[in-house]
């Protein structure tokens, strides 16, 4: 029985009902590169992958939302009215997709009627793929579908950043949702966070496959760093104010940094200030060398990010550098970085497809004898993004 089979019965069981279910699928999604260019004005390169959200709705005919999540059973059937969606500590996960709804009807849309809806996400847990992201989307497409909202792409994606930021309270870029609505099969994008300006790279992989390898840390230290850096990046800025009309970090091409980070007088802050402009030239760099077809020089660009976050950011940690390391000794990989805000998470690498079980066994044995536990592997497939599933 595939996938969406199983899950069309489960709808019918748990919500009894004999009526099938209307099927959707939303992309979690990696950074190939550009990692902490976005609050810096610069460039990313994401790309949605085969791992995601599954939505399953029927409407109603009443004003009630029904909630259910294969991925925590526990919870239950979670219920509300439209007429209430406020934020409530106790619906858990269910408050992503009562945000999305919330604010589809704040901007101006008729939703009628209530629905039941059925999430399951194979996402791996705190792996920083972007699970939130992909359940606001997941949602968005699903009620857009239903109740024929006939609401363009990017106002849904700029609604479940508004959904992170003020429902959730979690003050986050536009980078997932982007990446997980606007994805393209075997095409990474590059992505202007500040104006949204995009272009689309195609991925011609060949004999390699991108491989997803979760440290299995708990990111304990991300949040208050993550922070921390955002703080040392906007000083190395004010610094570099004084002499330069600029905005961003990301204005800056690597010469004109050259020039004038001697004005930035704290070290620190200027190592963090060098990631963020020679990162995002890596990133523009990027895109010339996958339009090009040229893979190996994208995995040099790839390991020098890594190299970067490692040094200037100092954003990786024991983890994160013990498997891309043990990644960049092996003869089958062209290159290897982590992926997302670090100190724990996941790493990526382009792996040649007939060495892929001896990495993982030649990563894992190195990551637990250094760290003490295993890493997990995944093959991650580059997909579309958030659409209905049409069964054939």
């Amino acid at each position: 029985m595939s996938i969406t089979a199983n899950l069309t019965c489960q709808f019918k069981s748990i919500f009894n009902t004999a009526a099938a279910p209307r099927i959707f699928f939303a992309p979690g999604r990696i950074n190939l590169i550009g990692e902490h260019t976005d609050y810096n004005g610069g460039h990313v390169f994401p790309a949605s992958i085969s791992y995601g959200t599954y939505a399953l709705g029927r409407k109603r005919d009443d004003q009630k939302l029904r909630f259910y999540s294969m991925n925590f059973p526990d919870t239950g059937i979670i219920e509300c009215d439209l007429s209430d969606l406020a934020f409530d500590e106790l619906h858990y996960w269910a408050n992503y997709p009562k945000g999305i709804i919330l604010y589809l009807q704040e901007a101006g849309h008729k939703i009628p009627f209530g629905a039941d809806i059925l999430f399951y996400g194979n996402i791996p847990n705190g792996a920083g793929l972007s699970s939130s992201a992909s359940i606001e989307l997941a949602t968005g497409v699903l009620v857009n579908e239903l109740f024929n909202l006939n609401l363009e792409r990017i106002p849904m994606i700029k609604l479940g950043q508004k959904v992170e930021n003020n429902y959730i309270g979690i003050n986050s870029g536009i980078m997932d949702q982007f990446a997980i609505g606007m994805g393209r099969k075997d095409h990474a994008i590059l992505l202007n966070c500040q104006t949204l300006d995009y272009k689309y790279a195609p991925i011609a992989l060949d004999d390699y496959v991108i491989m997803i390898i979760n440290t299995n840390k708990q990111r304990t230290l991300a949040k208050s760093k993550y922070n921390e850096r955002r703080a040392q990046c906007e000083q190395a800025l004010s610094d570099l104010q004084k002499e330069n009309s600029i905005s961003s970090l990301g204005e800056l091409t690597v010469s004109e940094f050259e020039k004038n980070k001697h004005l930035i007088k704290d070290e620190i802050n200027r190592k963090r200030a060098k990631h963020a402009v020679y990162e995002n030239a890596r990133t523009l760099e990027a895109l010339e060398k996958l339009q090009q077809e040229n893979l190996q020089g994208f995995g040099e660009l790839m390991i020098k990010s890594h190299v970067s976050l490692r040094d200037d950011y100092e954003v990786t940690g024991l983890e994160l550098d013990t498997i891309v390391h043990a990644a960049w000794e092996h003869d089958g990989v062209l290159g290897a970085r982590m992926t997302g805000a670090g100190f724990g998470g996941c790493a990526i690498a382009i792996v040649a497809k007939d060495k892929v079980t001896d990495l993982k066994e030649t990563i894992n044995t190195i990551y637990r004898d250094t760290v003490g536990y295993d890493a997990s592997f995944y093959i991650a497939a580059i997909g579309d993004g958030a659409k209905e599933l049409i069964e054939e």
